[in-house]
């Protein structure tokens, strides 16, 4: 349906020449809502509306198909859209390479190819003769250039912040540079890295769109920094140097956003493209400091590295290191508005570009290149190099010397030719290093001596040298023009920096001297005191260790448990931020699905509204078509007219449809306009005439001028010499005048000799006189003074004697009270010790009785065990008699059980003493514990209290009462345990009789009792069995 719908239209209109309706035909099948699903018709429709976009050069009508073709197979077919870009740039590109070739203009001189007329153009055009060449140029090569510029932008703008077509975002980038390159554009060079730019920071800020671009991901930071390199690579061509600085920045900032570490050849390359950004800027330090990166990169992953290779960047290494100025610049501005702050944050950004943590200086850079041996690799020619401007002092042979590498690197100008930047950089460092150790060895020197010695610049630039060491350097030098000499270190008040330059150094300059010698002769002072009371110093030293050690011990503990604190504050606020971080990212993630659904109601409202917008231009559209139907009939009723086809006779019809109405009376205007310029143009022909005749007099006129030119001259030239006659003949009598009046004069000389030498001598005898006066005072002043001396040393020996009596006697008192502290101490120590053994010894005495008192407690239970059982056999039995109460018949076993039992209870009951015993048991228990309360040592009363006698510790009757209290608190445990242990035997005893016994065993035992044998109760099973 696509296909039968603008097929016949779109050829009909091309088989007439008619583009613009053809192009109309296609734009209205692209925008329309019936196709926005992708075939594979699209394809061919879109790329013959590009190419017809191109014929036209209608450049955003080609962007606006080119959103609507993304629009319709992003989610479908990407590879597509790739297709068609590349064919539309593809087909830019080769209708601007053909106006170039029909064109003579190479290179633009358009400053802005989107401002093309400026007012200052126009101006300019009107006024200067340009021929039909340039004219021609301008109108077929600058459109082209402009379209193809304009159709890059798009694209770009078309592609960015979209993964899946990351790769054709970039080669587009690529090919703009080169298109910058080709045709010198430096305003679309800086537009398009700001674009570039500023798509870096959309793709940051909107990375949770379905299509992003993820930086994180590798193959899309290599493709970034590979377009990066191009685009400073590009910059550096073009000379635009603050470009390639921005570029440097982005580069490094892709560096940081990147996880892994970037390829080593990517590394080269980069720190190849910065030094030479870094030399341009004229900052020769960070451009030595880069080839020391190179490098070292280059040594550490560079296997294949040759002798050659490792010669030559070597050697650039060390030519590089030695350029850097001893001295940094500063002019006088800069010191005036303090701008060290400032230099210093620029010196740490430009170190961050290269992965420092500090900036570097130039002794750091020379430290390097000696500690890595790199001088071993650098050419015999040059390897010296370093020695005579670093180390050697050698103020007369050091310029030949040095002269002779610099013409050996003239001379590798066909083969290095990087290497021949550095040397006037060289040559201001020798001419610098030379005026240095000349300060340090002469006082003065001549201006030609100095010359002679370096013989590669002249007397200006060596002045200049000079002039601008003593303003940076710190170097002590004046010049004195009258007798064309230095000056070196007169000056004793000069006070030198503190970071001055460091090299080659034989001997301090005088105001240095002088500044030092406070510190030199403390230094002095200070060794003679250590000789003169070496003890006292080592016994302050000792005093102050053991007090050192001391608060160590003091502090030792509270020191751990703090340590073992923070420890534990450590993990708890290890474990506080970990709950912190999840909390965070759950925040993170329920943000995240916010931006989402936020996101995902930005693109239904974006979809709503551009169905608003088609049909809005819909609407649009059609009240266009009435408008040019209105302007083509009133342009048919113009034409009919003489002026309208005067007007009009070269515009097709098609271009006048989309003509304005006020355009087309202006266009009339313009005729009548026309008209009126060729009357003037006829007039300008007779003023013309006019001028020819003007300047045929003025020719005629030229020969007679220079005729009266030369008798003029001739006249002057006699008025002249007479003038001159007259001023020497006047001359010559002033001077006669001079000489009498000389001759008058010279008659008074002899008195005015004499008058002086009488003056002179009244005036010495008054001089002898006051000097006497002077040295008779100074005598007196002397003695007087000599006198006070003497009495305030006596003075100062009597104060210092009595200071030393007195620190001897505070010290025999600190002794001393330090013995008697010790011994105090031992004392205390001792009673301590006796107390404790004291303490163990009542210890021990009260577990013996302890022991006694248990095994009583076991002899008694064991006595009263014996009498239980004595008990239990009836007194009867024992001596073979019958039990009182036991009747005839229970003897011949007629009697019942209950009789029986009855008469058991009565025989076997038990002693009515035995509750006496266990009180008499009891008492006795009692009266070893007030045996043992006897035996404790009395208590005496004091001011402070109640104390044990024997002692003054109050804690050892404490503890003495506590063990008595324990004691009595065991004793009537074990009287209850006791009482416990009786009562369950007799519950047990009475439990026994209760219970029935079998008939056979009571008679069997009553029998028994008859007959007068004596049977345990216990023994009865066994009785039973023998019967």
């Amino acid at each position: 349906k696509v296909q039968l719908h603008f097929r016949p239209k779109t050829v009909n209109f091309l088989e007439v020449g008619k583009k613009q309706p053809a192009l109309d035909v296609l734009y209205d099948v692209i925008k329309s809502k019936k196709h926005r699903t992708w075939q594979k018709i699209h394809e061919p429709i879109m790329l013959k509306y590009l190419e017809l976009c191109v014929d036209l050069r209608k450049s955003h009508l080609a962007k606006e198909g080119l959103y609507q073709y993304k629009n319709i197979c992003q989610q479908v077919n990407i590879k597509s859209l790739e297709d068609v870009v590349r064919a539309y740039l593809k087909l830019a590109e080769e209708k601007t390479e053909t106006a170039k070739e029909e064109s003579q203009q190479m290179v633009l001189d358009i400053e802005d190819l989107d401002n093309i007329q400026t007012p200052e153009s126009v101006l300019l055009s009107a006024v200067s003769g340009e021929d039909t060449q340039d004219r021609t140029d301008r109108l077929l090569l600058t459109p082209w250039v402009k379209f193809l510029w304009e159709s890059y932008r798009q694209c770009l703008d078309l592609l960015r912040n979209n993964s899946k077509v990351e790769r054709l975002y970039h080669d587009i980038a690529q090919q703009a540079f080169k298109f910058c390159l080709l045709y010198t554009r430096k305003a679309e060079f800086r537009k398009l890295c700001d674009n570039l730019r500023m798509h870096l920071g959309q793709i940051q800020r909107h990375h949770n769109q379905s299509t992003a671009i993820n930086l994180n991901n590798p193959e899309s930071q290599s493709m970034h920094l590979e377009t990066r390199l191009v685009q400073l690579d590009s910059a550096i061509s073009m000379e635009l140097w603050q470009e390639a600085f921005k570029a440097v920045e982005d580069i490094h900032g892709l560096f940081a956003l990147s996880k892994k570490p970037p390829k080593p050849q990517l590394m080269a390359n980069y720190y190849n493209k910065v030094s030479t950004v870094f030399w341009k800027s004229g900052n020769a330090l960070f451009h030595a400091c880069t080839l020391h990166r190179l490098y070292h990169l280059s040594r550490e992953m560079r296997k294949n590295l040759t002798q050659e290779e490792m010669q030559r960047m070597s050697t650039r290494v060390l030519l590089a290191t030695l350029s850097i100025p001893i001295t940094p610049e500063r002019t006088d501005i800069a010191r005036l508005l303090d701008m060290d702050g400032i230099i210093v944050e620029k010196h740490r950004r430009l170190a961050t570009l290269l992965g420092l943590q500090a900036p570097p200086t130039r002794q750091s850079l020379i430290n390097d290149m000696v500690r890595f041996n790199l001088l071993q690799y650098v050419v015999p020619e040059v390897k010296e190099l370093y020695n005579w401007l670093e180390v050697d002092f050698h103020p007369l042979k050091l310029c030949g010397r040095v002269t002779k590498v610099l013409n050996w690197v003239r001379d590798q100008a066909e083969k290095e030719m990087d290497l021949q930047q550095y040397v006037p950089h060289l040559q201001n460092n020798t001419i610098l290093r030379l005026l240095q150790q000349v300060a340090q060895i002469y006082q003065s020197i001549e201006f030609s001596r100095l010359a002679s010695l370096v013989p590669f610049v002249d007397a200006f630039q060596l002045e200049r040298s000079i002039v601008d060491a003593a303003r940076h350097c710190d170097l002590q030098v004046r010049i004195d023009h009258t007798s064309r000499t230095l000056s070196f270190g007169s000056d004793l008040n000069y006070s030198t920096k503190e970071d001055s330059p460091v090299g080659p150094f034989l001997q301090n300059m005088p105001s240095e001297q002088i500044r030092n010698q406070l510190t030199a002769m403390s230094s002095s002072l200070a060794k003679a005191i250590q000789i003169i009371k070496p003890v006292s110093i080592l016994q302050e030293r000792e005093e102050q260790r053991q007090q050192a050690i001391a608060a160590y011990l003091k502090n030792a503990r509270k020191e751990h448990q703090r340590i073992l604190a923070r420890r534990q504050t450590i993990e708890e606020r290890k474990e506080r931020l970990e709950s912190l971080n999840i909390q965070r990212e759950k925040e993170e993630l329920e943000q995240r699905e916010a931006e989402m659904q936020k996101v995902r109601k930005a693109e239904e409202e974006r979809l709503r509204q551009e169905a608003k917008e088609r049909e809005k231009e819909r609407i649009m559209q059609e009240h266009e078509q009435i408008k040019k139907k209105t302007v083509r009939e009133r342009l048919e009723q113009i034409k009919k007219t003489e002026l309208g086809a005067k007007a009009f006779k070269d515009i097709d019809i098609e271009d006048l449809e989309e003509l304005d109405p006020d355009f087309i009376m202006a266009k009339q205007v313009e005729q009548l306009e026309k008209e009126k310029k060729e009357l003037q143009e006829r007039l300008k022909n007779q003023e013309k005439k006019i001028d020819y005749f003007e300047r045929a007099k003025r020719l005629e006129e030229i020969p007679l001028i220079k005729k009266a030119y030369e008798e003029q001259r001739i006249k002057d030239m006699e008025l002249w010499e007479l003038q001159e006659e007259e001023r020497i003949s006047n001359m010559k009598v002033e001077r006669e005048k001079a000489l009498e009046h000389k001759q008058r004069m010279s008659r008074m000389l002899e008195d005015k000799e004499k008058f002086l030498s009488k003056i002179t001598a009244a005036r010495s005898f008054i001089y002898e006189e006051k000097l006497k006066q002077f040295e008779e005072r100074l005598v007196e002043e002397r003695k007087k003074r000599l006198e006070e001396r003497k009495k305030q040393r006596k003075e100062d020996r009597r104060n210092a004697y009595y200071r030393q009596k007195e620190e001897e006697a505070q010290r025999i008192l600190e002794e001393q009270m330090k013995k008697e502290r010790e011994e105090r101490e031992l004392l205390e120590q001792q009673q301590r010790e006796e107390e404790e053994r004291e303490y163990q010894e009542r210890l021990r005495k009260l577990e013996e009785q302890e022991r006694k008192q248990r095994a009583r407690q076991q002899e008694i239970e064991e006595r009263e065990r014996r009498r239980e059982e004595e008990r239990r056999m009836p007194e009867d039995n024992r001596h073979g008699k019958v039990c009182p109460g036991v009747s005839l018949d229970c003897m011949i076993g007629r009697c019942g059980w209950r009789e029986r039992e009855k008469a058991r209870e009565e025989s076997w009951g038990p002693p009515r003493d035995i509750r006496g015993r266990d009180q008499d048991e009891r008492d006795e228990d009692r009266d070893d514990v007030d045996r043992f309360r006897e035996r404790r040592p009395p208590r005496e009363e004091t001011n402070s209290g109640w104390r044990r006698g024997g002692t003054d510790d109050a804690s050892s009757w404490r503890e003495s009462r506590r063990e008595r209290d324990d004691f009595e608190r065991d004793d009537r445990r074990g009287d209850r345990d006791r009482d416990r242990d009786r009562r369950d035997m007799r519950e047990r005893r009475d439990d026994r009789e209760q219970r029935a016994p079998p008939r056979e065993h009571d008679d069997c035992m009553h029998n028994f009792r008859c007959f007068g044998m004596r049977v345990h109760p216990h023994a009865a099973p066994l009785f039973f069995l023998l019967m």
